[in-house]
């Protein structure tokens, strides 16, 4: 959780074989401009790995290469504004050619799927360097085709916590629970918040909790909506409640755990209160019944972009996202009025958690995507990024030198409503990556498609199709 992911939480969606094998085709030609083979871009691995190869090495290496393919979601104008001005000209210093490949992360891993499946090994492929995490991580973990242990290796590996036997080390070393095992770096962090209109609600008036959103929705009917899942906010904005609404009172511990380890019925005791509260609502939701407990036709947003527009325009009264820095931003370009500011929403826990940069085991240029995950590594990258797109960093700022550090307080942007400290005392890890495709499945047949089965048999079903 994802979050970004930041980057998107998503999970593989199947393309047809010939949308693939097309796609591969032309962008084939991209990679592997150097021409080297898969035995010497293995050996080439094999070393950098195991520390036998000095930084210049790679350098030499990166620039006969001359290009990285750079797959990442593209769905943030800002984001690829930045990409342009500060991404671009970091790596092309190295004398790489950087090439952006705006997509859906499912759609990468795809891509970085089929070449595998053609028996394109490293060196060969189509995928340089991925913004990835959640389950579109596992996925390429648990079928070894990622590059290895590299991230320990880079230089700029000095700016975060990787010691294990450091706490402070967890976020970085773990990925919605799955060990990176240093086979991807942190590139920014992500805690899900919500937003208000003070010209609307008046901050001190506003829901910390979900039993007191209820009540709210309750009382201004058709003035909320979240987005659907499986889009990962939609996604995020499930695992939040089901925090909150576990039964037991031991809010996110239990959805750590790999459900394959598990057992279905257990795992629906502990869902089920959640997604009776989203029936519960349904007829206040925007579109829905109202007081007369029809469901009606209510309106799940489909992206979080479709949600922040309907926020906008006055049609619902929260919007919600990863990126605590996003409102300063948005603000400041005009899309919000200056009445909008982040809240500190459900006071039980807000999900925080990394994205990361990874390169496939196939890369074409493995070098280049070395030198570019190392050039993205930088403060100064770091800096760049917080302050044109209110990125948090990536990297770990107690590492930094005392000037840096102090570069990086004054240029955080505004925080709008809520304070650092506050933020951080609620910060929640997100779910087992292995639970996310379980909950979006549930969402879409007991509340999207308001199934009559029973829950436990709708939570078995998900589970087993995830799981077996």
């Amino acid at each position: 959780m994802f979050a970004i992911l930041p980057t998107e939480v998503l999970t593989v969606r199947s393309l047809s074989a010939v949308i693939l094998l097309l796609f591969l085709t032309i962008l084939s030609a991209c990679g592997n401009g150097s021409g080297e083979d898969a035995a010497d871009a293995a050996a080439f691995r094999d070393a950098f790995l195991a520390g036998e190869l000095a930084w210049d090495d790679v350098l030499a290496r990166a620039a006969d290469e001359g290009e990285v393919e750079f797959f990442h979601w593209g769905g943030s104008e800002a984001l690829n504004a930045w990409m342009e001005s500060s991404a671009r000209p970091a790596i092309e210093a190295f004398d790489i050619s950087l090439n952006l490949r705006r997509s859906d992360t499912a759609d990468a891993v795809n891509l970085i799927l089929a070449d595998d499946a053609s028996g394109r090994g490293l060196g060969q492929g189509t995928v340089d360097l991925v913004w990835i995490n959640g389950e579109n991580f596992r996925i390429l973990r648990d079928r070894g085709l990622l590059f290895g242990s590299f991230a320990p290796r880079l230089p700029n590996a000095r700016y975060f916590f990787l010691d294990p036997d450091d706490l402070r080390s967890n976020v970085n070393l773990f990925d919605f629970g799955t060990p990176t095992d240093g086979a991807e770096m942190p590139w920014a962090a992500f805690q899900f918040i919500f937003r208000i209109d003070t010209a609307r609600i008046a901050a001190d008036e506003a829901p910390v909790s979900f039993a007191e959103l209820e009540g709210w929705m309750r009382d201004n009917p058709g003035r909320f909506s979240y987005v659907a899942p499986p889009h990962y906010i939609g996604t995020t904005f499930v695992q939040t409640l089901m925090y909150e609404m576990n039964p037991d009172g031991t809010t996110f511990e239990p959805f750590l755990a790999d459900p394959a380890d598990g057992d279905p019925a257990e795992l629906a005791r502990l869902m089920e209160p959640a997604f009776d509260w989203l029936r519960r609502v349904e007829p206040f939701v925007l579109g829905g019944g109202g007081e007369d407990g029809r469901p009606g036709q209510p309106i799940y947003p489909a992206t979080a972009s479709a949600l922040q527009s309907r926020f906008v325009s006055g049609e619902v009264d929260f919007d919600m996202e990863f990126g605590v820095y996003d409102v300063d931003r948005d603000i400041r370009s005009g899309l919000y009025p200056q009445t909008v500011q982040n809240i500190i929403f459900p006071e039980t826990g807000m999900i925080t958690d990394k994205s990361f940069l990874a390169i496939p085991s196939n890369a074409p240029n493995p070098a280049a995507a070395l030198v570019a995950v190392n050039a993205l590594s930088s403060p100064e990258s770091h800096l760049s990024k917080l302050v044109e797109i209110g990125y948090a960093p990536g990297l770990d700022v107690p590492l930094l030198d005392a000037a840096m550090q102090d570069r990086f307080a004054a240029a955080a942007p505004d925080l709008r409503g809520v304070r650092a400290a506050d933020l951080a005392a609620r910060e929640a890890p997100n779910v087992n990556a292995g639970l996310v495709d379980i909950i979006d499945a549930v969402w879409l047949e007991y509340i999207a498609e308001r199934s009559r089965r029973a829950f436990a048999d709708i939570v078995e079903e998900a589970w087993r199709s995830a799981v077996e």
